[in-house]
């Protein structure tokens, strides 16, 4: 299995298969590889997830996953995709959200109640809704939402927090684009962009206050290391988006189609299991690394952050009734 690369060798082999034309017939006759990218480490339970998925198409394909942004850096993923650079990627909703504004309506803090409310929305008529307009705009495929836990504020300076007033003036890294900055507005916190790979260092050198992840990152990525508490804030169901390019899609038969999705369903449900249950586990554990991890007012969290996204550009996009539907569920 593959987690690095020659680049002269990728690009040569991509200028190959463009040669070759790689026409729907050609795919579909031969076992093609599928690169996969995401910023994930290899010790993620969504990597061990990949490889599930990866061993449950190997008739018809063979899967090549690239862990911790190796391959393609956070945020380059869906654009990769889209010049045929990558067959498969694990993209966040916000940055499908760049190109479709209506899509920043998964991305507000409070949304989703959790994971099963997650996966509702995306089998309703919304999701339908949602996933054919980024099949059509943007030629991918979404095999659909994969759970990796609620999303938590971890800070390096003890200072209390009980509502968004004692975020004012906290770094809050968050990754780059206008709708992740604006979720940490949204907590009252003063947003920074900075990458993944970073975050631990920007920790430990103190040019961030703080992060947000949910619990099972903050344990693969060693962030409690470099912190002093974990505020659970609850404020985002985290999930990015399993989906495979269109020209991968459509080579496939019907058949197949429905053996690849049916692999990819089950793989995302082991996951979002296998995160829930590392949930309840972790708070325990965050609190004999010598953390303090405590509930904040949740309901002064969810109001603020609520009326700071009604008022914003961001709610303009969004669909009449939309809301209201994902309340229903």
């Amino acid at each position: 299995m593959a987690y690095s690369i020659d680049r002269r060798a990728l690009i040569a082999g991509g200028a190959a298969v463009a040669a070759a034309g790689l026409s729907g017939s050609a795919f579909a006759q031969a076992k093609p590889n599928l690169r996969f990218s995401a910023v994930f480490s290899e010790q993620d339970i969504r990597a061990e997830m990949m490889k599930r998925f990866g061993e449950a198409i190997k008739e018809d394909f063979t899967l090549q996953p690239y862990f911790g942004g190796n391959l393609f850096k956070q945020g380059t993923e869906l654009v990769a995709m889209q010049r045929n650079n990558l067959e498969m990627g694990n993209i966040a909703p916000q940055d499908i959200s760049n190109q479709i504004p209506e899509w920043s309506i998964v991305t507000s803090a409070y949304l989703f109640r959790d994971a099963d409310h997650l996966k509702k929305v995306f089998a309703s008529d919304v999701g339908s809704d949602l996933k054919k307009a980024a099949e059509d705009k943007l030629n991918i495929k979404i095999l659909g939402p994969t759970y990796f836990g609620a999303r938590q504020v971890g800070l390096r300076p003890k200072k209390k927090i009980t509502t968004p007033a004692d975020m004012a003036g906290i770094k809050l890294r968050m990754p780059g684009g206008d709708a992740w900055q604006f979720l940490g507005q949204s907590l009252g916190a003063n947003p920074t962009p900075m990458a993944y790979a970073e975050v631990y260092t920007g920790l430990q050198s103190g040019a961030i206050d703080g992060q947000d992840n949910p619990l099972p990152n903050v344990q693969n990525m060693k962030f409690y290391e470099v912190s002093s508490q974990i505020v659970l804030t609850s404020h985002l169901v985290g999930f990015d988006l399993l989906c495979v390019t269109d020209r991968v899609w459509k080579a496939m038969s019907p058949q197949k189609q429905a053996a690849f999705q049916a692999a990819a369903d089950a793989a995302m449900d082991w996951s979002a299991k296998q995160h829930l249950d590392k949930e309840k586990e972790l708070v325990d554990f965050f609190k004999k690394q010598g953390l303090e991890v405590y509930t904040p007012d949740v309901a002064a969290f969810r109001d603020f952050a609520q009326k700071k996204y009604l008022a914003s550009d961001l709610a303009k996009s969004w669909k009449p009734g939309m809301i209201e539907k994902i309340n229903a569920l």
